[in-house]
């Protein structure tokens, strides 16, 4: 296999998982559980619960990964400035010139539907828009992604710099820890324990964003973890990316078992659970193991079955930028206006997915991919690219 193949299938891999990003936050519209956001739909639909909850086990966890992958393999091929350089353009100037307006875009579309749920008719007014616990008024909305990897791309610098008063043996010995375990059938259940240790006082052991502009320990510790792993990966690949080839539906089977067993557990537990801290640890550990076990399972299939550039998964990663950005206001949007629709919530989630898809790749084909805003986006605004599948992690 070689090293272009395994890139390809890292971008294929990259555009599946941007592209449910989409189910993800439209089924949140939908869910028959507790709230997770201040709007929602009046119909639900347990099958929302089942996707957000299946989604959300391994989609963040499978892009910090990535993330920390190509990240050294810019510090690999342009040397510790020359990543940092790369990733300020790449992440902090599109954060700053992105922010504002999607906080003030989403902020707006939001207090629509909240006047949508509350009086049934179309309306502004911020005062009725819900408070999320423990969630600031101003907060990164859902750029909290970019935020984290800009945060964990000064902190890589930061450790490289300090890596220089370690010797050589020391640097084998704690690389060796980490290929240890993640080619150790064992090894799932070690990288899992301080996810649950740091996960466990959340809701079913899922660590939620919250949002904050000061980092959240709990959520550096569980993104940085799956980080620092894609950093090691790119180190020991011609290894693990074989094994994980080799092993892809055991991962894959294995991780369906151990959901399957929280599933039945967590209804089961979930009022024993705010009293017996053991008991939320547990569910915290299980959780993370299916993280774990389908991250490895997922760079196996897909370095498996999709090895070579695919021409539409490669426009779909071409334009996972803007739709990272702008997704989530269409799906607000798209939800607003099919309130009121005679379809059924299946029904209307599945045209809410199908008319945001379209809108953001309609939008990303006419107004940014041959624009200066795709150029900027992409990284070719006064920089060469590096590779087409680090766009963008």
């Amino acid at each position: 296999m070689s090293q272009g193949q395994r890139l390809h299938s890292l971008d294929n891999l990259r555009a599946i998982m941007m592209w449910l990003g989409i189910v993800l936050h439209v089924s949140v519209n939908y869910t028959a559980g507790p709230r997770i956001l201040p709007w929602h739909d009046n119909q639900s639909t347990l099958l929302a619960d089942l996707l957000v909850v299946v989604i959300h086990v391994f989609r963040m966890p499978v892009f910090f990964i990535l993330a920390g992958f190509f990240v050294t393999l810019q510090i690999h091929q342009r040397g510790v400035e020359g990543m940092l350089h790369n990733r300020m353009r790449r992440l902090a100037l599109p954060f700053m010139l992105f922010w504002p307006v999607l906080f003030l875009a989403s902020g707006l579309l939001v207090s629509l539907y909240a006047h949508l749920n509350l009086y049934g008719t179309v309306g502004l007014d911020a005062s009725i828009v819900p408070k999320i616990p423990d969630k600031p008024l101003v907060n990164t909305a859902h750029l909290w992604f970019i935020y984290y990897l800009i945060l964990f791309c000064l902190t890589t610098a930061v450790t490289h710099h300090l890596s220089k008063y370690l010797t050589e043996a020391h640097k084998t010995r704690i690389a060796s820890i980490w290929k240890t375990l993640s080619e150790k059938w064992w090894g799932f259940t070690v990288l899992a324990l301080p996810l649950a240790l740091t996960g466990f006082l959340y809701r079913g052991g899922v660590v939620m964003p919250g949002g904050s502009f000061i980092p959240n320990p709990a959520e550096f510790i569980h993104n940085g973890m799956f980080f620092l792993f894609g950093c090691y990966l790119y180190r020991h690949q011609s290894d693990l990316l074989a094994l994980y080839v080799r092993y892809r539906w055991r991962y894959m089977l294995a991780g369906f078992l151990v959901l399957f067993v929280y599933l039945a557990l967590f209804k089961r537990l979930e009022s024993l659970q705010d009293t017996l801290l053991p008991l939320k640890a547990g569910m915290a550990l299980l959780y993370n193991c299916v993280s774990w076990l389908w991250c490895f399972g997922l760079i196996g299939l897909f370095l498996h079955y999709l090895p070579k550039q695919n021409r539409g998964l490669a426009y779909i990663a071409d334009s996972s930028y803007w739709v990272y950005l702008v997704h989530l206001l269409a799906t607000i949007g798209f939800g607003a206006l099919l309130y009121d629709s005679p379809l059924n919530a299946i029904g209307r989630m599945g045209c809410n997915i199908v008319l945001t898809t379209a809108t953001c790749l309609l939008s990303y084909q006419l107004l940014v991919r041959h624009t200066w805003l795709g150029r900027f986006l992409n990284g070719q605004i006064g920089l060469k690219k590096l590779n087409p599948v680090t766009n963008p992690s």
